[in-house]
């Protein structure tokens, strides 16, 4: 990938959710919530500290995580939607 998040960003392919219930019940689009959770495709290289050092992300490339619902920016890089978002915005990496 040629794309390069900056600072404390991470860039995310977010996955969909099912389309259908357990009970075999096939939801429409309406009625899907929109995505949270997603794989981390590239990571910026850190936070600068008042001191000058760059203290690194805690999450890393292909890990799973849950994000918030309304978290970040939605760009289009080579015909796929990506979801640019600050480290902060993720609540947990699923292990």
């Amino acid at each position: 990938m040629n794309i390069r998040p900056l600072h404390a960003r991470v860039i995310i392919r977010k996955q969909e959710e099912e389309t259908t219930t357990a009970g075999g019940i096939v939801l429409p689009g309406s009625a899907k919530e929109k995505p949270t959770q997603g794989v981390i495709v590239a990571v910026g290289p850190g936070f600068t500290l008042e001191s000058g050092e760059v203290r690194e992300l805690s999450v890393k490339v292909g890990d799973k995580v849950v994000f918030a619902e309304y978290a970040g920016n939605v760009i289009k890089h080579e015909g796929e939607d990506l979801l640019i978002l600050n480290e902060s915005d993720i609540f947990a990496v699923i292990a």
